[in-house]
């Protein structure tokens, strides 16, 4: 058994989950916020089988778009929430992914 947990951007979230609950697996959806950025992410919470999780990897490729945002600068950071640093160009988007050992599992 595994859990996986996926970070994924807000904007792709709504169809990644509906993709994954089509393919018949039980999705928990966690708000959760980035540590870089600083904008809303959420986090998937998916209990599967061993042999399944090429295929939530899968899913989660197809469903979760890389993008370029415009982010102020690393120079800013440290100086609050302000907008004094020099916009700088990133890539965002995709999904992050762990894949966790299970040592128990049930579900009562």
């Amino acid at each position: 058994m595994k859990l996986v947990l996926a970070v994924v951007p807000n904007d792709d979230s709504v169809n990644a989950t509906s993709a994954l609950t089509k393919e018949g697996f039980f999705v928990t959806k966690l708000s959760t916020t980035g540590g870089f950025l600083m904008v809303g992410n959420t986090t998937l919470l998916i209990g599967t089988e061993a042999e399944r999780v090429g295929e939530i990897k899968k899913i989660l490729k197809d469903q979760c778009s890389s993008r370029k945002q415009v982010a102020p600068s690393s120079s800013s950071f440290g100086r609050g929430l302000s907008n004094h640093g020099v916009a700088e160009e990133t890539t965002v988007g995709g999904a992050t992914i762990f894949v966790l050992n299970v040592e128990s599992y049930e579900k009562i």
